[in-house]
């Protein structure tokens, strides 16, 4: 499964905060991290412990979100 993981600067934290829409409902912001690659890999390691997790007590896994085939960079 695919989630969405979104990365932010925040001015006030002073690092990059991480949501998985998804599971807005368990905890909003999920992560945070000093640098995007750290921020990166505490929200995979958290989806991967939300899917474990959720799997272990036998709930429903969100549906993953989906998004247009493409992007626009402006």
């Amino acid at each position: 499964m695919k989630y969405a993981i979104v990365i932010q600067w925040s001015d006030e934290d002073d690092c990059f905060v991480v949501s998985l829409p998804e599971f807005e409902d368990v905890m909003q912001p999920v992560t945070h991290g000093n640098t995007y690659e750290e921020a990166l890999k505490n929200a995979q390691e958290v989806l991967a412990l939300l899917i474990e997790s959720a799997h272990k007590e036998g709930k429903p896994l969100p549906e993953p979100q989906t998004f247009g085939t493409s992007l626009q960079v402006a």
